[in-house]
């Protein structure tokens, strides 16, 4: 069974990679670059409170961070 995908905003992504072991590096203008240990990288558009696309919510999540829903959310 698969995992419907989830309208989120910028900052809600932030807050759930950093429960997830990202951490911020740095910030350039609205949008967040995020490093885990493993060396796995990401930029997260932080506008307000507007949802994050999800074509580039998509991207993120399994391109960027090799993930699928189920284990982000766990």
């Amino acid at each position: 069974m698969s995992v419907k995908q989830p309208v989120i905003s910028g900052k809600q992504l932030v807050k759930l990679l950093e429960r997830n072991g990202f951490t911020v590096t740095r910030i350039n203008s609205s949008h967040h670059r995020m490093k885990h240990k493993d060396g796995r990288v990401t930029t997260v558009p932080v506008h307000k409170n507007e949802d994050i696309p999800k074509g580039l919510l998509r991207k993120i999540v399994s391109e960027d961070l090799g993930l699928k829903w189920m284990s982000l959310l766990n």
